[in-house]
């Protein structure tokens, strides 16, 4: 079997103490900064592989950090993460990513593993159902917990998340403003804080406009590209004719408008649509998508934050902190055109 090598043949081969090199490994502003490069070269050179479980045992920490979400394919989840991965570098915390899919079963199997490998915190967008006792745990064992993206009714925890009721009722003023008054709104699920909290934002904007709030304009289900072209023939063949759209998100935005396009017809011209997220994909979707910037890379910084915060004694106040989303008007988006 190979031999591991050991902090002391670093020492002996740079003639250095093992404390120095230690020191040096775990990036010390004790070490000179040329002198700690210099160890981390010998080291890589050596072989040498930090030991992650004997440091945490003199530590108590492991340097991991959970992280679980919906779905890392949408990009909305992937910004958030990138945000996170870039404060917690910082700190030279590692952190282990689950999708749950919204199984509360899947969840609750990976914050426990979580906790079987000593993680020092958890970030969260908490699953559909989530009981409080699956946060609780990870709080009760000294794990503690950052909520991002959703709420939990009865977690009075740190969480970060958009304004979404604000946000919709941006988005859905434009459309007004710009003389809409059938407008739909498609995606989203009740069974969410952002959902609830999105289609409120939409019921609002309405109603300030004297709109009446009609429910077959609801769309509810589509959170995906794909969801969102299918959700394009139901749309279509309303007979209250809407003339605009708010979407759940970019990707249904996005789906939407191939679908009104594959039915002959000119998205943001014959029919206006707006997304919600903000995303890369929108500023180059045809035509260019209006949306909402939901803040997600502030989500993800300040949630890093919070927890690293937290680990180090100081602690971010409980409750839901929120991020001002703003406008993005684009060419998704025109004035009212009467529809023959």
């Amino acid at each position: 079997m190979v031999q591991k090598i050991k902090l002391s043949t670093i020492a002996e081969s740079l003639g250095l103490s093992t404390a120095t090199i230690s020191l040096a490994l775990r990036d010390s502003p004790l070490v000179a900064s040329d002198t700690r490069e210099k160890i981390k070269e010998q080291a890589r050179a050596l072989g040498y592989i930090y030991n992650r479980r004997a440091a945490s045992l003199r530590t108590s920490r492991s340097g991991i950090i959970g992280v679980v979400v919906h779905d890392i394919m949408n990009p909305f989840y992937g910004e958030i993460l990138k945000a996170i991965e870039s404060e917690l570098d910082r700190s030279r915390q590692t952190f282990i990513l689950s999708n749950h899919y919204d199984s509360v079963e899947k969840q609750r199997t990976f914050i426990e593993t979580l906790l079987q490998l000593g993680g020092d915190g958890v970030i969260m967008s908490p699953a559909i159902g989530t009981p409080l006792e699956d946060v609780k745990l990870a709080e009760a064992n000294g794990m503690p917990a950052i909520l991002v993206a959703r709420s939990m009714e009865g977690v009075d925890l740190p969480t970060y998340r958009g304004d979404d009721s604000y946000g919709i009722s941006l988005a859905t003023n434009h459309l007004i403003g710009l003389g809409h008054r059938s407008i739909a709104m498609i995606g989203g699920t009740d069974q969410t804080s952002t959902g609830r909290d999105r289609y409120q934002g939409y019921v609002n904007a309405l109603r300030k406009a004297g709109i009446e709030v009609d429910s077959e304009l609801r769309i509810p289900g589509p959170r995906t590209k794909q969801g969102g072209f299918e959700a394009a023939v139901h749309f279509l063949s309303l007979p209250q004719k809407p003339t605009a759209a708010v979407c759940w998100n970019d990707l249904v935005a996005i789906g939407l408008m191939n679908g009104i396009a594959r039915a002959g017809l000119t998205p943001g011209k014959d029919i206006s649509v707006t997304g919600y997220d903000d995303l890369e994909e929108a500023s180059i979707a045809t035509p260019s998508l209006t949306t909402v910037w939901n803040g997600q890379t502030e989500v993800g910084r300040l949630a890093a934050r919070a927890l690293l915060d937290r680990l180090a004694g100081s602690h971010e106040p409980d409750g839901i902190h929120l991020i001002k989303p703003e406008m993005r008007i684009r060419q998704s988006t025109g004035p009212y055109q009467p529809r023959s």
